[in-house]
């Protein structure tokens, strides 16, 4: 049998909502199979680290159609299915339902996985996600992504019985309209569980937060071009409002130490964390308050100040 008719063999089989994939990844999760079936249709149940070599799995669809939909779709398709850059192939099962497996999502642990709905990047910062999520108890790691899905997160909570209080509380309901930019419709939050147990955050950035190691470097880039500016009617960039302040001390005479900017920025109200760095020959720091209008009225009194008398350590924040 040649090449190309084995291969069209497998799109004339008997069709069923149960997938068979091959050529998958080493240990590759339900996460990502997850993924890459979302876009055609709900996934019931999945069964990862099948075969020998333990790089196939089955997909199971709540309908044929769904099946019978991404299976068309990669038939036809110039790009093939990938899975961390490995081509893989698809075909239906020949069975018809996975059975003894946990539907994926709805195994219990520590990390979320949150799709929020109706929004791009940029359009629901970290902090408002890690406020909206606190709620609930200590979060440990947050790290934001773009998918095929949309703008996700993964949240990493103390226990899974946190967990299940937040996503048991947020499944399906909405970000508060106050903590949205004005731009931004319906906004739903759908939650599953990852099979991640412990997230690992190189950078503090716009993107990931370590809130468990305030000494983690910041990632400047990620820092500085997370948002497009927004420009006023006047021509004039508007900084977006957060609970965290970046601080940049100009002309520097005496030492500028945690302890030093604590003294300051504390006087406004409680603060949770300090990072001090050097950018461009710079001294800078990041200063973070429980909310934005703590923030907000340390900028507005500390802005163009001097931390000691003689004008020596001039503050300009954004």
């Amino acid at each position: 049998m040649s090449t190309s008719t084995q291969h069209q063999f497998r799109y004339t089989q008997t069709p069923s909502k149960v997938l068979h994939l091959r050529n998958l990844p080493w240990e590759c999760t339900d996460d990502e199979l997850v993924e890459l079936c979302r876009p055609f249709g709900k996934i019931v149940n999945t069964k990862c680290n099948v075969g020998a070599n333990r790089n196939q799995a089955f997909v199971e669809f709540a309908d044929l159609n769904q099946a019978i939909s991404m299976v068309s779709y990669y038939a036809s398709s110039s790009e093939p299915a990938q899975v961390r850059g490995k081509t893989v192939y698809i075909q239906y099962s020949n069975r018809h339902e996975i059975v003894n497996n946990k539907s994926p999502g709805d195994v219990p642990g520590n990390v979320l996985l949150v799709t929020i709905e109706g929004v791009e990047a940029g359009d629901v910062s970290i902090d408002v996600i890690h406020l909206v999520f606190s709620a609930f108890g200590f979060v440990h790691k947050i790290a934001t992504f773009e998918k095929t899905a949309g703008f996700q997160a993964l949240i990493q909570y103390t226990d899974a019985d946190t967990a299940a209080a937040a996503r048991n509380a947020l499944d399906g309901r909405s970000i508060p309209r106050y903590l949205l930019p004005e731009h931004v419709g319906a906004c739903h939050l759908r939650i599953s569980y990852s099979a991640h147990r412990d997230l690992n955050i190189k950078f503090q950035s716009n993107r990931s937060r370590d809130y468990t190691n305030p000494m983690l470097p910041v990632n400047h880039t990620a820092i500085d071009g997370a948002l497009q500016p927004v420009v006023g009617p006047d021509g004039k960039k508007i900084e977006p409002e957060s609970n965290v302040l970046l601080a940049s001390i100009e002309n520097m005479q005496y030492a500028v130490t945690v302890d030093v900017l604590h003294t300051v920025f504390s006087a406004f109200g409680t603060v949770q964390k300090i990072a001090i760095f050097e950018k461009n020959g710079q001294t800078q720091a990041l200063i973070q308050y429980p909310v934005v209008t703590t923030a907000a009225t340390a900028k507005e009194a500390l802005e163009g100040h001097c931390i000691y008398d003689g004008g020596y350590c001039l503050q300009r924040q954004k």
